[in-house]
């Protein structure tokens, strides 16, 4: 999936330095770029580097219009004005995008004018990226077979609440005579042990913090944005302003639907019945990585539209699979370049084999590699080895559902006989 991919666009004018005068037409933001395009002709009037930017400051022309100037290193000031929806919404997406461009990437001018990344260090970026979705998705993974522990924790307490109600029938049933008070006294004093145990369960692991990142969001209208935070906890997701004010939280049952409108932009909705639902707009140039843990987390619940379908295409196969393509392919491209040796009838080939693999893949970049592609490897039996335990589980609780569903109308059938 290519990184450059249209964010968003709105409808402005610019002002051309050249002709004096104002063009109306679209102002496009992509991951790594900005660009202008005219209504009439079509014509790219301004296209740069988001690295090259130097400042992004709101300003007035002539006085009076609203505007947005953006200064790049050489000094060239480029103005901007009937923005629409807003000014202020174009302004905190595009600073949002520029800032996270300046911190995760820091020497990206440099690398944006040089482009002297090997083809080893793509690759070994990728592994590492491989390796930390791998690890976002064996946190899910875990969260969710703790879940499915205190599910069967809770059906042996309906297994055995289910047996004291069977006790308890079963001295209903009997003559009116018969000595039963003792057991009665016996079984309410059990109770409170039951009951004492259940805070604990509830507590355990509810507030553990998957991953955390900025955001623009917005709610109802695309005019009132603002920057904010959203973080993916394993109960649920919460949203922040600026200053880590709580905004709202969705527990993981509250979510009703996740759309993914790009790899960039993403709504949660609350519905309700009798009042309006809560919906988050949010944008972020982080999305893509919590994208995937949404998908886990969510995988009912989420669905991705037109423009995000590429990178659904990209995230087909389950995560052990990933894991092991990933394995597999990387693995199978160093032993050609490790142990690619010339044959004894021709030389040459050899010579150009050997410059190939020294220009592709150095000594130290393999090495990387290696040490990246066990963590893989070990992560992917990990995750294969739960989702088998998974499974089992689930199996395990279905049939303890069957069996107290049997035994609940069992007890119904039998108290609607005392009655």
């Amino acid at each position: 999936m290519s990184r450059d991919i249209c964010i968003h666009t709105w409808p402005c004018s610019y002002y051309l330095e050249s002709e004096k005068r104002w063009f109306p037409g679209k102002l496009s933001l992509t991951s790594l770029s900005l660009k202008f395009i005219t209504d009439k002709a079509g014509t790219i009037l301004v296209n740069f580097p988001l690295s090259s930017i130097i400042e992004i400051k709101k300003e007035a022309s002539h006085f009076i219009f609203s505007s947005i100037t953006i200064l790049e290193k050489d000094h060239i000031k480029h103005w901007f004005s009937s923005l629409q929806p807003s000014r202020n919404a174009v302004f905190n997406i595009i600073e949002h995008f520029w800032r996270e461009l300046l911190l995760s990437q820091p020497g990206a001018a440099v690398q944006a004018s040089s482009s002297t990344m090997t083809k080893g260090k793509e690759l070994t970026g990728l592994m590492a990226c491989s390796q930390k979705r791998l690890e976002d998705t064996a946190k899910v993974l875990h969260h969710q077979g703790e879940q499915f522990d205190n599910i069967m924790k809770g059906l042996d307490k309906i297994e055995s609440d289910l047996d004291v109600a069977d006790r308890l029938l079963t001295e209903l049933e009997s003559p009116s005579w018969w000595p039963f008070s003792s057991k009665l006294w016996k079984t309410s004093e059990t109770k409170p042990k039951e009951s004492a145990s259940t805070p604990s369960s509830e507590a355990f692991g509810k507030e553990g913090i998957i991953i955390k990142i900025p955001a623009i969001i917005s709610q109802r209208t695309e005019s009132h944005v603002k920057p904010g935070k959203l973080i993916v906890l394993v109960s649920g997701l919460e949203v922040h302003d600026s200053n880590s004010l709580l905004m709202h939280r969705f527990e993981r049952d509250d979510v009703d639907d996740i759309k993914v409108h790009t790899p960039y932009e993403v709504s949660i909705r609350q519905r309700f019945i009798g009042k309006p639902d809560i919906a988050y707009r949010l944008i972020s140039a982080k999305m893509p990585e919590v994208i995937p843990i949404l998908e886990v987390q969510f995988s009912k619940k989420i669905e991705f539209l037109e423009d995000a379908l590429m990178l659904r295409s990209t995230k087909a196969s389950s995560p052990a699979e990933k894991g092991f393509s990933a394995w597999h392919t990387a693995s199978g491209l160093m032993d050609r370049v490790m142990h690619c040796e010339p044959s004894p009838g021709s030389q040459e080939g050899g010579q150009t084999q050997l410059q190939m693999s020294e220009q592709f893949l150095s000594k130290e970049e393999a090495q990387e590699l290696r040490q990246i592609l066990g963590k893989l490897k070990s992560l992917a039996l990990d995750t294969e080895m739960e989702l088998e335990r998974q499974d089992e589980a689930l199996d395990n609780i279905t049939s303890s559902v069957d069996r107290a569903a049997l035994t609940i109308d069992k007890h119904n059938r039998r108290m609607k006989k005392l009655t």
